[in-house]
């Protein structure tokens, strides 16, 4: 079995760090990318991250997964809320899959209440920043275990 946790990211989080930092703050994808290996490697895992602002290619990605990874983190942005179809690929992946949203989406507007992904989540991490990708890691780690 693969020892790579895939961390896939959604629309709009290449411009973390930019784009609304009163709500996403001001770490950035590569911030996420560092935290996730801070966790995974003294635990025996490597992580891979991907992110698109294309809803086919993250499911492309998913599909990839099914052969390279062990466990999904995902944060599909946007497409959480509306993607049917990136809840059927995660549905055809084996391992454990985590939802994490940098913002609590449960004090935004009421379309973000809704996520697609929640149907195939482990667990879903809302509101701790980027740490919140640090936090799935860790447990998909120790689910792994």
């Amino acid at each position: 079995m693969s020892k790579t946790i895939h961390i896939l990211n959604g629309p709009n989080l290449n411009l973390l760090g930019k784009r609304q930092p009163e709500i996403y703050g001001s770490d950035t994808l590569g911030d996420v990318e560092r935290i996730c290996r801070e966790e995974a490697q003294p635990r025996g895992f490597d992580v891979a991250l991907f992110q698109s602002n294309f809803e086919g290619e993250i499911v492309e990605q998913i599909h990839h997964a099914r052969d390279e990874a062990c466990a999904i983190v995902i944060n599909a942005g946007a497409y959480t809320h509306t993607s049917v179809a990136i809840l059927d690929a995660l549905n055809t992946f084996e391992g454990p899959v985590f939802e994490v949203h940098i913002s609590n989406v449960h004090k935004r507007e009421s379309f973000r209440h809704h996520s697609y992904i929640s149907q195939r989540a482990e667990g879903v991490l809302a509101g701790f920043g980027i740490e919140g990708y640090a936090l799935a890691t860790r447990r998909a780690c120790s689910v792994l275990s």
